[in-house]
């Protein structure tokens, strides 16, 4: 049986700032290691390898950990950055990397009130009267939909910021835990809100990312109605 090659000193420290960043992420974001296995198809005990420096990255695992992070492989990998560069930078080059395109899944582009009439016995829509539809490859645990955001609740001057005209795609089926970003409907309002779900023993909150906006206590007066798991700018 062939010996399993030691990672280099480099690998071990992409593998340490790479673990760095999850952690400092992970709670804003949402995310889980098994969150990560979905996306890669692997087994959590893999993705776990890779951020503990047992498994030695490549271009494309460090590309899908980047796109969960919402980070650059440049973050954690300088090596790997180069290299994916060369993929697309190397004009004398014959060789060319060329993968059949698999398209993701489609979800709705609805409003703030349609997202808070969601899973209610009397819908105020139905999915056939939407008319734009976007694609995703998230995995996606319940139903998903997309909403556009709008005000400046969700822009922050620092860290995380989700500005006005970001699409954002929601996760039905997602549990919302402590730190995730999520779309609610409080009972006194016909519409659903983007905020970030604060939990501080048994009570919660809703809370702006922009440092501004004020905390809204949360109990029986709320419906979680899903969890934000991927975010898109249009510019056309």
């Amino acid at each position: 049986m062939e010996k399993k090659k030691s990672l280099t000193p480099e690998q071990l420290e992409d593998a340490k700032r790479l673990k760095a960043l999850y952690e400092s992420k992970k709670k804003s974001l949402g995310i889980t290691q098994q969150h990560i296995a979905d996306e890669l198809d692997i087994t959590q005990g893999a993705v776990g390898h890779y951020l503990n420096g047992r498994n030695s990255l490549n271009v494309p695992v460090a590309s899908a950990f980047a796109k969960i992070l919402q980070i650059s492989i440049s973050d954690f990998s300088p090596s790997l950055s180069r290299e994916a560069a060369g993929y697309s930078t190397s004009a004398d080059s014959n060789v060319s990397i060329v993968s059949r395109y698999k398209p993701g899944q489609e979800y709705p582009l609805i409003s703030k009130v349609q997202a808070g009439a969601w899973n209610e016995a009397v819908e105020a829509y139905t999915l056939r009267d939407v008319d734009h539809w976007y694609e995703s490859d998230a995995h996606i645990q319940g139903q998903g939909f997309w909403l556009l955001v709008d005000g400046e609740s969700m822009t922050s001057p620092s860290g995380l910021s989700i500005p006005e005209g970001t699409l954002v795609l929601f996760d039905t089926g997602r549990e919302a835990v402590n730190g995730s970003l999520v779309v609610a409907k409080l009972t006194d309002s016909n519409e659903a809100t983007f905020k970030k779900l604060i939990i501080d023993g048994a009570q919660r909150y809703l809370k702006g990312l922009n440092p501004s906006w004020p905390m809204t206590p949360i109990n029986g007066n709320c419906r979680i109605i899903g969890v934000a798991i991927e975010t898109k700018m249009r510019l056309v």
